[in-house]
């Protein structure tokens, strides 16, 4: 299992050389300049210039390149442009709201999606399945932005329940069990859109793969034997019905990481997707290659850890 996970991380090596060329490639193709984001409106072609030599943008886009790959290497990203700051700085102010905001997520759509689909695959077109169909239908098809609209409308203009947006209450600084529970009033309608959100589709991939599996003659033949249905539900087909599952998990876990980036604009949520908006807007080119690069490296990491969860679930999987 060691030299497998060794062998795996030294091939993911050329494939991030990869990505951040490509990445870089997008990233200065795309239309804007960050020259006048620090400079007066008024400036001139001379201070302009002298600012573009300052960031590096006039040299050409191999030396460019080049430059950020030698830096990032040893942990230099640079500084952002608009926050005015090393970007090593910037992302750990946002990066645990937005894990904070993706691990109640994570947790809460598992710890109820998972039962609900094992329910709905064992009682195969019954009112609970065919409920469960029409709302996962409708928490697929329905964008997060209006829905997250929808419940601001609702529950913070009308009912004035919950604070339309932020992490915390302007000016209230508060500490202790007191800033729990502000941050808690916060997030609960961002995490809500979020968890029906994921629950819409793990609820179908759970029934989905848990049908794929009890209708497999060795289900029968555990049936047969006079097995609880408990035990042959949860203990044999619950268990090969997680290899799928797995997979969701290997891509959920850069999400926790990456922050939702319309649902944390849409609610002004303090994460790492709103900061990448920012960043988008402004040309920041440095903060967008860090976060990008962290992204993507977090995404090669969630796959071998899905792949490690395969070998776990399912003892005929063999990772060498």
């Amino acid at each position: 299992m060691l030299k497998y996970i060794i062998r795996r991380l030294l091939h993911m090596i050329p494939v991030i050389l990869i990505i951040s060329i490509v990445i870089f490639g997008i990233v200065k193709m795309a239309p804007g300049d960050p020259v006048g984001t620090n400079l007066d409106p008024k400036a001139t072609a001379e201070q302009r210039a002298a600012e573009r030599a300052r960031l590096g943008l006039d040299k050409p886009l191999p030396v460019q390149y080049w430059n950020w790959l030698t830096r990032s290497v040893k942990g230099d990203f640079g500084d952002s442009y608009i926050y005015k700051k090393p970007v090593s700085d910037v992302v750990p102010n946002f990066i645990w709201n937005s894990f904070l905001l993706n691990i109640v997520d994570f947790i809460l759509a598992f710890l109820i999606s998972i039962p609900i689909g094992i329910i709905c695959a064992v009682k195969q077109y019954s009112k609970t399945d065919n409920f469960w169909t029409v709302f996962s239908i409708i928490g697929i098809s329905m964008p997060s932005f209006f829905f997250g609209l929808l419940l601001i409308y609702i529950f913070s203009v009308k009912l004035n329940a919950f604070p339309i947006n932020g992490m915390v209450t302007p000016g209230k600084n508060a500490a202790g069990w007191a800033h729990i529970k502000d941050v808690m009033h916060h997030i609960f309608l961002p995490a809500l859109v979020l968890v029906i959100g994921s629950m819409a589709s793990l609820v179908r991939y759970t029934r989905t793969s848990m049908l794929e599996v009890i209708n497999q003659d060795y289900i029968r033949t555990a049936r047969s034997k006079g097995l609880s249905e408990k035990v042959v539900i949860y203990k044999h087909a619950f268990r090969n019905a997680l290899i799928p599952i797995m997979t969701i998990i290997g891509f959920w876990i850069p999400g926790l990481f990456s922050g939702a980036v319309i649902l944390e604009t849409t609610f002004v949520w303090p994460g790492i997707g709103n900061v990448m908006m920012d960043a988008i807007s402004a040309r920041d080119y440095n903060l967008i290659m860090a976060l990008n690069m962290f992204f993507a490296l977090l995404t090669l990491l969630g796959n071998l850890l899905a792949d490690i969860g395969y070998a776990l679930v399912d003892p005929r999987i063999k990772v060498e």
